[in-house]
């Protein structure tokens, strides 16, 4: 089989777009790629996460060399959110090791967790002013010592999250950022946002990976379009027209949301009916 023969362009073309919306607003690696695979592609749900979880690893390489490279990164605050999200990612997946092969039970429990981290991060873009407005309300109250040890439970939170669903570190990671630190300006928030996502999601995924749950032909087929995706997005972040792209990226997370929510309480009878023609064009 050669290069182009092995080049899916539909795969491609999802990676080209959320790769887009990682880099204007660093959200988009988890909330819209996993749901993606599992609702478009019909990929399970355990190598959906896994897949994605390298696919965002390496997505945000790019995007934050572009960050990094337009001096739009808090290095402090990367390293407060590292300290939290690393230990918390490594016994994440030490549990999930444990537990062995995934059955039907614990997929349904990651389509629900899914599901709810969406609806969640839906309700956090939709609030992002109205919180933003009142973070500045408390911003000469809050001690420093105060923003750091939140920073660090906002990193051990987002690591547990992303290991288990790839969902979190993206609106919701931003959302609370922006309470926290509600001087910056957004383009730095989120690069940083970005580049705390590259350790942890490299780590999150080769543990997926050793796990057996990343799909490598799939994964090369999302980067194709995620790399120059990212890298245009970055530059535009400072563009990016909020008041359009906000409200439709909460309206598709909803989306997500919901269809999740549906496929997880649908007969496993339909589910085989649903994703079976399309394993059968894979086998083809």
């Amino acid at each position: 089989m050669g290069v182009t023969e092995s080049i899916d362009v539909f795969h491609a073309i999802a990676g080209l777009l959320v790769g887009t919306l990682v880099g204007l607003t660093g959200v988009g690696g988890g909330s819209l790629m996993t749901p993606l695979l599992v609702l478009m592609f019909g990929v399970s749900a355990k190598t959906a996460v896994g897949t994605d979880l390298l696919f965002a690893a390496i997505t945000k390489i790019a995007g934050s060399a572009v960050h990094g490279s337009r001096e739009t990164v808090e290095w402090p605050i990367v390293r407060r959110l590292a300290i939290g999200s690393i230990p918390a990612a490594l016994l994440t997946l030490a549990v999930l090791a444990s537990i062995g092969k995934v059955g039907q039970s614990a997929e349904h429990v990651i389509l629900v967790s899914l599901a709810c981290l969406l609806a969640l991060t839906a309700l956090a873009v939709i609030g992002r002013k109205w919180l933003f407005r009142h973070a500045r309300d408390f911003d000469g109250v809050r001690s420093p010592g105060r923003v750091t040890g939140a920073t660090v439970a906002l990193g051990a939170l987002i690591g547990a999250a992303v290991s288990m669903s790839s969902v979190g570190a993206g609106a919701i990671g931003v959302t609370v950022l922006l309470m926290l630190y509600p001087r910056l300006q957004m383009a730095r928030i989120v690069g940083s946002d970005i580049a705390h996502a590259v350790p942890l999601a490299l780590i999150a995924g080769t543990g997926h990976w050793i796990m057996g749950d990343v799909d490598g032909r799939l994964l090369t087929n999302l980067l194709i379009g995620s790399i120059p995706g990212v890298v245009v997005g970055s530059y535009l972040s400072s563009h990016a027209p909020d008041r359009v792209l906000q409200p439709l990226l909460a309206g598709v997370l909803a989306l997500s949301s919901w269809q999740l929510f549906v496929k997880a309480y649908t007969p496993e009878k339909a589910k085989v009916e649903v994703i079976a023609p399309a394993r059968a064009a894979e086998r083809r």
